[in-house]
């Protein structure tokens, strides 16, 4: 048994300790490579692991929870001890983490009127029950009863999102009440407006961010009233998000910051390595517009998204050896990476062909939103026919998120995407039209009213394929991230009604029929067959492909897009087995190009 205590400064059994931590997130690595990046961890003078702990991976369904393989975090954290390492716990229900919805668990959107991150009985009901699953499992983990566990933290930056006070204080005592020991803390943006709504009594406040450290410090010293000064996220890098032009990277002044941290206090390196979001677990953020993020969390941090050194890790480590001895370890992954080579599309089959093998159908007069579908990630399609429609000339989904494509009697109608989503779209000008458009007339607008419109067969099908591209993970909008069509879908100027909802999360594709239809141009599944004499970390690149997801094995590698800045997927060898692997690609785009390729080395932009 141990002893963990804050005071003027953290102390280990009696005697001073200075905390050196790094972030690893288990959810992020496959977990027969958590001993690699932890033992790599250690031999840059790291003497803590910080791990977030994600609500929604470990009870993806009300009342249905899951610790096993990749969510094993009791045994993350044994391995830890093992490597003589100790471990800090983030258990807030919220981690923001750039991981999909903030870590919150989507089925809560399926309640109306849910309010998040504040004292709203319901919400706080269903923390209470998560936390009656994950303590008693983190509980036995402390110092205080022999094991690693040294601190762990209330909320996560609830400076940034509100005030209310009294909900961080509930939050504490729901963790007091259900057995925590260990000192806790609370961690926020480095001003006097976040701490001040941040802090609470019993935890230590911490600062979050990735420069200009003695300034940040001499703010959050106030706060902490005698105590340590800790930076709980010393940002390293950053994360990336489809389109933002290139792999973003850091401050490239860290390593001094590093050093001014260690001098006047204790750090958490955030992130050591970022790893990947894998399925569709990445987040977004909202400001002007949706802006989510990439399937890799390489985040330019001191390990790969793969685990390999950096230039950065040496200096980091330069860094740590004025302060702490640099123990010798010894790796004992052996990691290799191998290219494969170009592999050929061996069947394809459409999604509208699949629809009935690997989605149960909703029926309803109105489109019902994912999450009253049951439904949390990935995609749905709201199939109906235009029964008194002969043509469409403009059409409008009211209360869509996040990306549509529009396909009328199985052709594509146009893709609109976050913002577009806000307004009509004119088929025949083939524009998205505001609502101040219509108010003077155009040339333009003269001339598209006398083309002609294109006509449908009575009862033709009217398809709309919504993808949720990940779940705003931070601020104001994370309470408006229903998914799907929750309103209505507006035709030619009314509401067209009787439609059949289904839902996609693929987490299902073993039952795809390869044997049914195809046309082309439409979205679809493609697969291919990858025979390995020896398995290898290697890197899927999608060269000529739209956007999509792809499934190795069954295993959701993540989401691919052809404006990047990611343009491969890292697939970690051991989800490959020696013999016949099989690679399934969703391409939504219609723009297969029937080839991939498995290479040695990422290309993240």
């Amino acid at each position: 048994m141990g002893q963990f205590e804050i005071k003027d400064n953290f102390y280990l059994d009696g005697r001073p300790f200075q905390v050196i931590s790094g972030s690893i997130h288990y959810f992020r690595v496959v977990p027969e490579y958590w001993r690699d990046r932890l033992e790599k961890l250690k031999a840059m003078g790291c003497n803590t692991v910080e791990t977030y702990i994600a609500w929604n991976m470990h009870e993806p369904k009300k009342g249905v929870f899951d610790f096993s393989g990749r969510l094993d975090l009791v045994k993350f954290v044994k391995t830890a001890q093992e490597l003589g390492l100790y471990v800090i716990l983030r258990p807030s229900p919220y981690i923001c983490a750039e991981w999909e919805f903030g870590g919150l668990p989507a089925w809560l959107l399926a309640e109306d009127n849910m309010r998040l991150r504040a004292c709203y009985e319901p919400f706080i009901r269903h923390v209470r029950d998560y936390y009656d699953k994950l303590f008693p499992l983190i509980t036995p983990l402390q110092i205080t009863e022999g094991g690693p566990v040294i601190m762990m933290q209330v909320e996560n930056e609830y400076g940034y999102y509100g005030d209310d006070t009294h909900y961080v204080e509930m939050i504490r005592e729901l963790m007091l009440e259900r057995g925590v020991t260990v000192p806790l803390i609370t961690s926020d943006g480095p001003f006097a407006e976040s701490l001040s709504c941040g802090c609470i009594e019993g935890a230590l406040p911490t600062g979050n961010f990735g420069s200009r450290t003695k300034e940040r410090f001499s703010v959050l010293a106030p706060y902490a009233k005698g105590g340590p000064l800790m930076c709980a996220e010393f940002w390293v890098g950053w994360f990336d998000h489809w389109g933002n032009g290139g792999h973003m990277h850091g401050n490239p002044d860290s390593p001094q910051d590093l050093d001014d941290m260690l001098s006047m206090g204790h750090v958490n390196i955030y992130m050591f390595e970022g790893g990947t979001n894998f399925g569709f677990m990445n987040g977004s953020n909202y400001y002007d517009e949706l802006t989510p993020d990439v399937t890799s969390y390489d985040y330019d941090a001191l390990l790969t998204e793969a685990g390999d050194f950096t230039e950065k890790y040496k200096k980091f480590q330069d860094v740590i050896r004025k302060y702490a001895d640099i123990p010798e370890v010894t790796l004992t992954t052996d990691i290799r990476k191998k290219a494969y080579g170009k592999l050929t599309c061996v069947s394809q089959v459409g999604l509208l062909e699949s629809l009935e093998d690997i989605s149960e159908p909703v029926v309803d007069n109105f489109p019902i939103c994912m999450e009253k579908c049951g439904q949390s990630y990935g995609y749905i399609l709201y199939h109906s026919e235009l029964r008194h429609e002969q043509n469409i000339e403009r059409i409008r989904l009211w209360g869509a998120n996040d990306r549509a494509n529009i396909f009328a009697d199985r052709k594509r109608l146009v893709n609109l995407y976050d913002t577009e989503l806000a307004y009509e779209y004119d088929v025949l000008e083939g524009r998205v039209k505001k609502a101040e458009d219509s108010n003077a007339p155009s040339g333009k607008a003269e001339a598209a009213v006398k083309r002609k419109p294109v006509t449908f067969a009575p009862n033709a099908p009217i398809d709309i394929l919504m993808e949720n591209m990940g779940r705003v993970n931070f601020g104001p909008m994370m309470e408006h991230q229903r998914k799907g069509i929750q309103d209505a879908v507006q035709i030619n100027g009314h509401m067209h009604y009787q439609w059949t909802m289904y839902p996609l999360p693929l987490d299902n594709i073993d039952q795809l029929d390869f044997s049914k239809g195809y046309t082309e141009g439409l979205p679809a599944f493609y697969r291919f067959e990858l025979e390995a004499e020896e398995t290898g970390d290697t890197f899927l690149e999608l060269e000529g492909w739209g956007k999509g997801c792809v499934f190795l094995n069954g295993f959701n590698l993540g989401r691919y897009w052809e404006i990047g800045p990611q343009k491969r997927l890292y697939i970690p060898a051991p989800l490959l087995k020696q013999g016949r692997n099989e690679i399934v690609v969703f391409e939504t785009e219609g723009k297969s190009t029937g080839v991939i390729e498995l290479k040695a080395e990422p290309d993240i932009g």
